[in-house]
């Protein structure tokens, strides 16, 4: 590689600064001077979207072909650490392949609601799975010399009002759940990048806070890579820098290099920050030049291969009354669903690309029972916003000389798309009428959901069988079709649990709040973590997931019954299949803290593996524990702290069934009271935790939460909320105009959708993101000093600033 820091000494101090933002949408900026190439990024994450034409962050403009892999709510679902690093290997394979440095991904926020139009682009509810799904992709990703970028860091866990909420979150919580997957991911797979978040985490953006880009991810966990923006997420540029951003995305013509420049000549910048930051982008351009020098090329057809293993791994069996699946040989199958010919395989917005293929169910499965065993019927329209009954009765009517009714439902385009979170968490009405006029019409019904995240079933008591297949990606529908057909025995578990209904979820009483800040009352008890302690009722529980045989487990060991808090422990166990097929089954690991001082969740999973059996065969798990897994986050030490006493050891199929179950006494130094309200201890059922209950626990009090009123409008005010201005309204009427051009074509479409609340939550600095806008920054002040009431002293300056420009 070459020599960094003699580049760096040839740099000018204008190169410098300019190296710390892109060239453009996807490119970094090139010095041919001195070698130092343009090397290009782009979207995933479970696939490659490099844009052939004209960029942008959204999914607008077409895509150059590529492998659509399942979503990470699907990979996640497969639990199996070696099969998510093949998909990163692949996912590498073709970015070396279309010259890509770095490839966007992957997600590893936290499922905090149901509702999170992003769900299908993260991995989990629970931190320590997502955080060993992170790092097995990244590994993947990297190990063929390609760049991976964690996002979104950090408590990035809604779309509304992404880019201005402030996530008010206590210390316990943000260590604990939200940040502790990202930890294990850096600190076992050292991402390339790690990508801010737009939004404010206590008070602080996420682009300009130490605590999280340095003292965290840097000094803590030790970090190597470089730390980027999302794209347009930067706000004050010097600050950024000073806490840890070393890289602004994209490139715009804001002027936020000459203030990098102007801070280091006026004393406020160190060049020495500066010259760490441009060592680090460095570091990544040459790692990248190295691997990108060579052409090469892969088989998208071992790739496709590939994606319908994973898909059919990724796949859940919910429910299978009576063994309705795998479909008898000669079984007559009525496919009802428009799913089953135009398959809902990945999600809207920027991670939308373009497949090199797409399989559908109809024709899967007629390649494997034949089409003359196979009827279909669409049952609904594209948006299934409403019953079409001429749909239902022709479906009804396809299904009556059908042995089995297999019906395609989920939710489309429309209900769920990046920058709009979900209202509530049903079907489209015409889906579940379709469910439940077929259930009450066959007896033998199995249906086949394609979505990213939960929905409610009332109709689970009426249909034999249900099968989660998530966003299985462009080969989901053959490995769907391989499980009904009993080609593939389904594996997958739960990366996230059902609940019955949206209000049984946790942070139902505060998602989304706004305007300007969420407050995450709830704490630690996310996820199972709050059904469990609470013993609500689920619909299905996280870790659940059924198969075609069936496995007994025995025998729980472990290495010592008193250890010292430094110590390993090791658990080992057998596990048998005990049915006449083969099979794999994930095997989980809960521990328990049997008499903590401190609030804890009844159980948290500490340990997994999955294990592929043949019929009658039966072995030895070994799985180790170490600190961490007794460990809590102490706010008053800022460490993780060991409490001694007992701890139960939790083996099982899922949260909710523990086959094995063991304890040991665990010595180490009694931590130091922690104040905490009485109502975390005894959790409450179904009703809120108050805010005064909620500010104790962060120990100050919670911010207002109330939109700027005119004259306090700032360049992070929505431009949506600043409309009661003559001004304003004109900024907004011109944003607007800018949308419309870029959707022109698509109306009605669900990105439209997200063109459409952007314009409404974008806020003002924004508009600096639009490639070579009209305005700058200076400009954009000047502005927003006409919108607080001070027009003339604005428009003197905004003339003053247009003729600089």
């Amino acid at each position: 590689m070459k020599h960094i820091a003699d580049i760096i000494s040839q740099l000018t101090l204008e190169e410098k600064a300019s190296l710390c933002s892109g060239q453009n949408f996807w490119q970094l900026k090139s010095i041919p001077r001195l070698g130092i190439p343009a090397v290009m990024v782009t979207d995933g994450p479970h696939g490659l979207r490099k844009q052939a034409g004209s960029s942008d962050h959204i999914g607008l403009n077409k895509s150059v072909p590529a492998t659509c892999f399942p979503t990470a709510s699907a990979l996640a679902s497969t639990w199996n650490r070696e099969l998510i690093f093949q998909v990163g290997e692949a996912l590498g394979e073709e970015c070396r392949a279309e010259k890509v440095a770095v490839i966007l991904g992957p997600g590893a926020n936290i499922k905090r609601s149901p509702l999170c139009g992003r769900n299908f682009e993260y991995f989990s509810e629970d931190p320590y799975l997502s955080g060993e799904m992170a790092k097995n992709h990244i590994n993947g990703v990297q190990s063929q010399g390609i760049g991976t970028s964690l996002k979104h860091y950090a408590a990035n866990n809604q779309e509304y009002r992404r880019m201005t909420i402030d996530t008010i979150v206590d210390q316990r919580a943000l260590h604990e759940i939200y940040l502790a997957g990202y930890e294990n991911a850096v600190k076992d797979a050292q991402p390339w990048t790690v990508m801010c978040a737009y939004n404010k985490v206590n008070g602080t953006y996420c682009a300009e806070h130490p605590q999280l880009m340095t003292g965290m991810l840097k000094e803590q966990w030790g970090h190597q890579g470089l730390v980027i923006t999302d794209w347009g997420a930067m706000n004050d540029r010097v600050v950024g820098l000073k806490a840890g951003i070393e890289l602004e995305m994209p490139g715009a013509k804001n002027g936020n290099d000459a203030l990098l420049v102007e801070a280091v000549q006026n004393g406020q910048l160190e060049e020495a920050a500066l010259d760490r930051a441009v060592e680090r982008i460095l570091t990544m351009i040459f790692k990248a030049e190295e691997t990108l020098s060579e052409d090469v090329t892969y088989d998208r057809m071992a790739h496709h291969a590939l994606a319908r293993r994973v898909a059919g791994e990724a796949a859940v069996l919910l429910k299978n009354d009576d063994m309705l699946l795998p479909l008898q040989e000669n079984t007559s199958i009525a496919l009802v669903g428009r799913f089953a010919r135009q398959p809902r395989y990945q999600g809207a917005g920027s991670s939308l690309m373009n497949p090199t293929q797409l399989d559908n169910l109809y024709e899967e499965l007629a390649r494997l029972v034949g089409s003359e065993n196979l009827v279909y019927a669409p049952g609904y329209d594209e948006r299934g916003d409403q019953a079409d009954e001429e749909l239902i009765q022709e479906a009804i009517q396809t299904a009556e000389s059908a042995d089995v009714v297999v019906i395609c439902a989920g939710l489309t385009d429309y209900y769920e798309v990046e920058g709009l979170d979900r209202e509530h968490m049903r079907l489209p009405p015409a889906h579940d009428a379709l469910i439940q006029r077929l259930s009450r019409a066959h007896s033998r019904v199995a249906v086949v959901l394609s979505n990213g995240s939960p929905v409610e079933m009332p109709w689970v008591n009426d249909v034999s069988a249900i099968l989660e297949g998530h966003l299985g990606g462009q080969a989901g529908a053959g490995g769907i079709a391989d499980i009904l057909v009993g080609a593939v025995n389904p594996s997958g578990k739960l990366a996230e649990t059902f609940p019955r209904k949206l209000e049984d979820n946790p942070s139902h009483h505060y998602f989304p709040m706004g305007p300007t800040i969420v407050e995450y009352r709830e704490s630690i008890y996310v996820g199972y973590r709050y059904y469990d302690t609470v013993e609500q009722d689920v619909l299905f529980p996280f870790g659940h997931g059924l198969s075609y045989t069936s496995f007994k487990y025995r025998d729980l060991q472990t290495s010592s019954s008193n250890i010292n808090e430094s110590d390993t422990l090791t658990l080992s166990f057998q596990v048998k299949n005990t049915g006449d097929i083969a099979g794999k089954e994930v095997v989980q690991v809960y521990v328990r803290a049997a008499n903590s001082r401190v609030f804890r969740a009844d159980k948290e999973l500490k340990g997994f593996t999955k294990v592929y059996l043949e019929p009658g065969e039966e072995k030895g798990i070994s799985i180790e524990l170490d600190k961490r897994a007794f460990s809590f986050y102490h706010t008053g030490e800022e460490d993780w702290v060991v409490e001694p006493g007992t701890y139960e050891i939790l083996v099982g199929a899922s949260s909710r069934d523990i086959r094995l179950k063991g304890s040991l006494e665990v010595s180490a130094q009694q931590p130091s009271p922690i104040e905490q309200p009485a109502v975390y201890s005894t959790f409450p059922k179904g009703s809120p935790v108050s805010q005064p209950d909620f500010a104790a626990l962060i120990g100050e009090p919670i911010p207002e939460n109330r939109k700027p009123v005119k004259g306090a409008y700032t360049l992070n005010t929505p431009v949506g909320d600043m409309r009661g201005s003559f001004i304003a309204r004109q900024l907004y009427n011109f944003m607007e105009s800018q949308m419309a051009k870029m959707i022109e074509g698509q109306e009605g479409t669900p990105t439209a959708y997200l063109m459409q609340a952007m314009v409404q939550e974008m806020p003002l600095r924004s508009i600096m993101m639009m490639g070579n806008g009209p305005f700058n920054r200076e400009m954009l002040n000047a502005l927003l000093d006409m919108v607080n009431g001070h027009f003339f002293k604005g428009l003197f300056s905004f003339i003053g600033a247009a003729i600089r420009k």
